[in-house]
């Protein structure tokens, strides 16, 4: 089991970054692929980017790959998500998930996700 916290939202201008961070308690963190979904008012939760357990394999859904992309440090038990050129539809709540499963299969169907941590507000002002 694992349990996730996110950091690192805030209010930013457009055409700013910022970088998520997600730390996962225990130290099964290094063996969970870890993803980043998004949820606007309105809208349901979208994947945003992946990354499996060793940090070697990444996605990043492809009217995001310019702009945003996902790490990890193991060692720190964190993954990040850096999200460059921000526009006012980035505007979101941002959850990270672990998924035991090393690739993360199971992002690609949300029901099947069983660790998500709390989220933090990332808010684009144009």
């Amino acid at each position: 089991q694992v349990q996730l916290v996110e950091s690192g939202g805030e209010l930013v201008q457009t055409g700013g970054s910022l970088r998520l961070s997600c730390v996962g308690s225990g130290r099964a963190f290094g063996s969970y692929a870890v993803g980043w979904f998004r949820q606007s008012p309105g809208k349901g939760r979208e994947l945003v980017a992946a990354i499996n357990w060793s940090g070697r394999s990444t996605y990043c859904i492809d009217s995001l790959k310019e702009r945003f992309a996902v790490s990890r440090d193991n060692a720190k038990s964190t993954a990040y998500l850096q999200m460059n050129s921000l526009k006012p539809d980035d505007t979101a709540v941002y959850y990270c998930a672990a998924d035991p499963g090393p690739y993360g299969d199971a992002f690609f169907n949300i029901s099947r996700v069983a660790y998500w941590g709390q989220g933090t507000q990332v808010t684009v002002s144009s």
